[in-house]
């Protein structure tokens, strides 16, 4: 037994507390004489105390028969069945109720503990701007906001789709015992409600229609009033068609009681009627009322019908012209796509995909991709599998361009509808040299991802070799919430004896985004999903506007490996995502500057880089530029800095000296190692050299090292030894001031050495002169540079950084993290250190 109670807010479900009552549940004891103890449900034998714990839940309905459990759903909203769900709610009347005279019909469908929900809405209907779902009571289990505009498949159908994603266990109960309500809600003035019931008729529907009053009926007592019809045909043996119809408003004040309707078929534009044929009301409601027609057609009728020729209608036999509810009869209410992998039954490298849909005419729009047959001119056709032999419907070459087949079929006839709708209709590719691929075209719900204008193909990577394996394809979308859905499919794995037991393989599922597709591009790397089996539907959210942004711009990619990490599929893919979701940027910024400047957060393994010259370089890297030797850059904080080279002072003489060679900046000496040409003059080949830095230096030569982010070092030259190729970067070495170190300067910022005023004053030579606290810091006087052991014996100080130092001298200390402290003074007084 179950109880619980629920915690609403504005008449939504915020929190349910539920309880369970387990004494039949207590467990079996393996003791004589059990006692119960005080406090407790079941009894336990002495010293147990753990006998209240119970670890099992009762026995729950497996995923495959709570899917067959809750299929075949529909529902039918008008004004009539648009009553007040709450009891301190008066009934609706088209006096307030502005939405009185809309008209809608849903499908729905439960697959993989998702709602997915299908509507046709009458001519005169706008789309709603949420959707709700509520229990008996009228309190409100889910809402969704309804996007004004549609995707691709929404617009192409005239349909409206979506998906109430994993819908808790209490509410699928709801579902099941048909206590389930769907709303409509345009204002809080315009609102319709209907009853998601369960209807038999719906599991071989192949062809809806939503009927509205017509013209010249009596308003008065058609207000609020419509029909939804559930049509199915067969043309095995003898052609036959069979129509359910869900309806209301096309009674007489006064029927009572056995009510005559007629429901007639006939064509659209001319006058020839396909059928008419009479049911009985027993009693008649004013919201929902139920009626079937079973008959025969002929073969062109059945033509007409899958082709949209025709019109089915409801109406009083009592008074037909004021009675009356008319619809066009057109492809089934249900949001589906067909799709399909196309594989090699032998060895190929070749792969692709198909997909079909039914617009809003009855036409098949269709969509093929090849990969790997573009040079073998493949013809591409619809073939029937159901029967003993394969037939041949219908022939896609013609629009094939490029490995691209994109058109529609305007009149598709029963021979090829039937087998799409029973799983039986494939695609075929094949070569005259011999290579042929395959795949049925399966029925998968619409929502979200799928409401876009085509999938991608996933495929193995380019290194891998040349032979059949596994191939995917994704759908992708972004939705007003800046949230990333997709849904993969993936197909072609080998019989392995590790998964002989039909255990699902694990996956997992990785989005990759780069700033440009450029070499070096740094790459942000995200885990999305773990997976098992062959298909997966998820999303993602929390996405930087710079990630959403690189995934609009096509930059973005999607990755699937195994459980050991190898990577089997991948693809790159584009999806359009909302402003609101993109990155701000002013008027004069550049789209691609502000997609690389703004850093993904969260990225696995992404780190700065810098964009230069058509590629990227990571951080601290440094290179020549390969439109300009003479320019040296490095990437420092994710941007690129180029410095010009400079050249130290060659040692040789005028004649000994020779012109740079290709793809080098600074003359050198010549030396053992250098080829030159005829004249001598000029470098004809190199065969050795050093490395320095990633550098590569002639024999002889001479540079002033690169340090980034400052730029070259100048108080420093490296040579490449041109006998053992060392490389050797010795500092300059300053000579002693004849001044005061207070008076010297630097006569640039980087220059290496102080210098002296040309006119100092007559104290500077007042100095003593081997008294070395006197000379500069970058002074090298080393005759006169007394010893470490010198200087503490004559009363010196230790110091970690800089000591020892002299007895009376003073210094700024320096610290690792914060360099030389400016605010702080050191001074040596016989062996210790005072501030």
């Amino acid at each position: 037994m179950y109880s619980g109670f629920q915690v609403q807010k504005k008449r939504r479900i915020v929190a349910r507390v539920q309880c369970r009552n387990i004494k039949n549940e207590c467990p079996e004891l393996t003791c004589k004489e059990p006692v119960l103890l005080p406090g407790r449900c079941c009894k336990s034998c002495p010293g147990d105390f753990s006998t209240d714990i119970v670890q099992d839940l009762p026995t729950q309905l497996t995923s495959e028969e709570e899917e067959q459990s809750l299929k075949h759903f529909g529902t039918l909203l008008t004004g009539r069945t648009s009553q007040a769900l709450r009891r301190d709610e008066p009934s609706p009347t088209s006096m307030y109720n502005s939405a009185y005279n809309y008209l809608a019909t849903g499908r729905f469908t439960f697959h993989r503990k998702n709602l997915y929900y299908s509507f046709y809405l009458s001519t005169s209907t706008p789309r709603p701007r949420n959707i709700q779902f509520v229990d008996g009571s009228g309190s409100i289990l889910e809402e969704q906001t309804i996007d004004t505009i549609g995707g691709v498949y929404q617009n192409a159908t005239g349909k409206l789709c979506g998906v109430w994603r994993r819908v808790p266990r209490d509410y699928r109960k709801l579902l099941r015992e048909e206590r389930l309500h769907v709303s409509f809600i345009w204002e809080p003035s315009a609102t319709l409600t209907g009853q998601l019931s369960r209807y038999r008729a719906l599991s071989t529907e192949q062809y809806s229609a939503l009927l509205e009053p017509t013209m010249g009926v009596d308003r008065s007592l058609m207000s609020g009033a419509g029909a939804t019809a559930i049509v199915s045909a067969s043309s095995a043996s003898a052609p036959s068609i069979h129509v359910s119809l869900v309806f209301n408003g096309v009674f007489l004040p006064n029927d009572v009681a056995d009510v005559p309707l007629i429901v007639q078929l006939e064509h659209m534009e001319k006058d020839y009627v396909v059928l008419r044929e009479e049911i009985i009301v027993k009693k008649p409601s004013n919201e929902l009322n139920f009626g079937e027609v079973r008959s025969t057609l002929l073969g062109a009728d059945l033509r007409l019908l899958t082709r949209g020729k025709l019109s089915i209608s409801i109406m009083s036999r009592k008074d037909p012209q004021a009675l009356k509810l008319v619809g066009v009869v057109g492809p089934r209410a249900n949001c589906e796509i067909y799709q399909t992998l196309l594989l090699s039954e032998t060895p190929s490298a070749a792969s692709g995909l198909a997909w079909a849909f039914l617009d809003r005419a009855g036409s098949l729009r269709y969509g093929v991709q090849l990969i790997g047959l573009e040079e073998e001119s493949p013809l591409v056709t619809l073939v029937d599998e159901g029967g003993k032999r394969r037939t041949e419907l219908e022939d896609l070459t013609p629009s094939l361009i490029g490995g691209l087949a994109n058109g529609s079929l305007d009149r598709p006839g029963p021979r090829l509808l039937e087998p799409l709708f029973n799983g039986e209709l494939a695609v075929v590719a094949a070569s005259h040299v011999g290579s042929m691929l395959r795949g049925r075209l399966l029925q998968r719900p619409v929502a979200d991802a799928r409401d876009t204008a085509a999938p991608v193909l996933l495929r193995r990577l380019p290194q891998e070799p040349v032979q059949s394996g596994p191939v995917g394809l994704v759908w992708t979308a972004v939705d007003s919430d800046c949230s990333l859905h997709y849904e993969l499919e993936i197909a072609g794995f080998p019989q392995t004896s590790s998964n002989s037991n039909h255990e699902p393989r694990s996956f997992r599922l990785y989005l990759e985004t780069k700033p440009l597709l450029a070499q070096g591009a740094p790459v942000a790397r995200k885990l999305l999903e773990e997976f098992s089996g062959y298909v997966l539907e998820g999303s993602v959210t929390g996405l930087s506007p710079a990630e959403l942004y690189r995934i609009e711009s096509g930059i973005g990619f999607l990755e699937v490996t195994d459980s050991q990490a190898e990577r089997i599929l991948k693809a790159r893919f584009k999806a359009r995502a909302p402003l609101s979701c993109l990155p701000h940027c002013a008027d004069n910024d550049v789209a691609s500057v502000v997609a690389y400047n703004l850093q993904p957060p969260r990225s696995d393994m992404e780190t700065s880089a810098c964009f230069h010259e058509t590629r990227f370089y990571e951080e601290g890297t440094q290179w020549t530029s390969s439109t300009d030797p003479c320019s040296m850059c490095h990437c420092y904080r994710g941007l690129a800095q180029c410095d010009r080279v400079l050249c130290p002072a060659l040692t040789c003489p005028q004649d000994k000296q020779l012109k740079p060679a290709p793809g080098h900046c600074c003359p050198i000496c010549s030396g053992p190692g250098i080829n030159m040409n005829a004249t001598g003059k000029n470098i004809s080949s190199v065969t050795r050299g050093c490395t320095l830095a990633g550098q590569f230096h002639l024999p002889g030569a001479s540079w002033h090292p690169y340090l980034p982010p400052v730029g070259f070092d100048t108080c420093a030259v490296c040579t490449c030894d041109p006998v053992t190729l060392e490389v050797k970067c010795p500092r300059v070495q300053c000579p002693p001031l004849d001044c005061d170190e207070t008076i010297a300067f630097r006569p640039s910022k980087k220059a290496c050495c102080r210098q002296c005023p040309a006119t100092t004053p007559s104290t500077a030579n007042a100095g003593v002169v081997g008294d070395t606290t006197r000379l500069p810091r970058d002074q090298a006087a080393l005759s006169t540079r007394r010893t470490a052991e010198e200087i503490l014996a004559s009363g010196g100080c230790k110091y970690p950084l800089g000591g020892p130092y002299e007895n009376g001298m003073e210094w700024h200390p320096r610290v690792h993290s914060h360099g030389e402290m400016k605010c702080v003074k050191c001074r040596c007084k016989v062996r210790t250190t005072g501030q």
